[in-house]
């Protein structure tokens, strides 16, 4: 009995690796492919506030507590930070940037967290993450200037989106230990996909995202993408990603940041026909292998993570990497 538990609980992780690999790596492209018929607001916070409330009606059902005023409160900052800047810009972005590119100037974030820990926290690096950081600054300058990429002003605006989402997705990645959010993780989740999908929906109605959208006029295949980011992309990766964090080591989760903008770059090319070209494969090395040693070597001190489906900065742990 004994041994069928190991191998059951062995064959999870190996799935959930899966998951969190390739599930999150491919939530670009289908970001890409839902908002060719969905506009990005609308769609990114019709996304977040489904999932949101399928995930809090099961942590209700199975007896979470009921949550208070103020940490609604906290949700509600958290899911600004993390989903509506965060990955509601990006979605935005993608309306003129590769979803390739999205990913590879997105594995830039926990480089960009070093640095917030750094200022905000005095949290001096040691020379093994200055040098990844180092490397990673060199590896997004490649990046971004291609003029292949760069193209016209939409595109330069787009990339510039994306710094700014990631640079608010770390901020409140760097702040959340600070949250008072409730204790149970799944339930911490679905507040802040709630909220922040509510914010996204409020943003929908001022920028005029709801008048464009045309429900006669959507596609099949940015229908079953939509639906395939509320399921796949926000409940089973997600899922993945807090059973991962409670089995293995953070450092291990954090290696999704190696593998994400590789298949997304990977997919973009097979299915979307994006560029890729050797400049950016030599970013995305430069970049990744930063990653590499920031993440074996930095500690940073907080409480335990409460917050799902975000960027952990836990107790003499290793920084795992961001959901999609």
């Amino acid at each position: 009995m004994q041994r069928q538990i190991k191998l059951s609980q062995g064959s999870l992780i190996i799935a959930s690796f899966a998951a969190i690999y390739f599930i999150w790596g491919s939530t670009y492209l289908f970001n890409y492919f839902a908002i060719q018929d969905i506009p990005p607001f609308l769609m990114a916070g019709s996304r977040f506030l489904v999932a949101g409330a399928i995930l809090y009606a099961i942590t209700s059902a199975r007896g979470a507590g009921k949550p208070t005023r103020r940490q609604w409160g906290a949700a509600a900052r958290m899911g600004f930070l993390f989903l509506a800047l965060g990955t509601g810009g990006t979605v935005w972005a993608e309306q003129w940037v590769d979803t390739g590119i999205a990913a590879l100037i997105i594995a830039f974030q926990p480089l960009m967290v070093v640095f917030m820990m750094w200022m905000l926290f005095a949290k001096r690096p040691s020379a093994m993450v200055m040098a990844g950081v180092a490397l990673g600054v060199v590896g997004m300058v490649l990046l971004v200037g291609q003029q292949q990429f760069v193209t016209d002003r939409d595109t330069l605006t787009g990339m510039l989106v994306i710094i700014g989402s990631m640079t608010s997705w770390c901020y409140g990645s760097v702040t959340l230990s600070k949250a008072d959010l409730p204790p149970d993780r799944l339930q911490s989740s679905a507040m802040q996909m709630l909220m922040g999908g509510s914010i996204l929906l409020v943003l929908a109605l001022l920028s005029g995202d709801g008048t464009r959208f045309e429900p006669s006029l959507l596609t099949w295949k940015a229908g079953l993408s939509w639906l395939f980011l509320v399921v796949f992309g926000s409940l089973v990766a997600f899922s993945a990603f807090t059973y991962l964090l409670q089995h293995v080591s953070p450092d291990k989760v954090a290696t999704s940041n190696y593998v994400n903008p590789v298949v997304a770059l990977f997919l973009g090319w097979a299915f979307n026909d994006e560029l890729i070209t050797r400049q950016s494969i030599l970013s995305a090395l430069l970049m990744l292998a930063g990653v590499f040693f920031i993440n074996s070597r930095l500690q940073v001190k907080g409480k335990p993570p409460q917050a799902g489906s975000v960027p952990r900065v836990t107790r003499r742990r290793k920084v795992a990497g961001m959901a999609r």
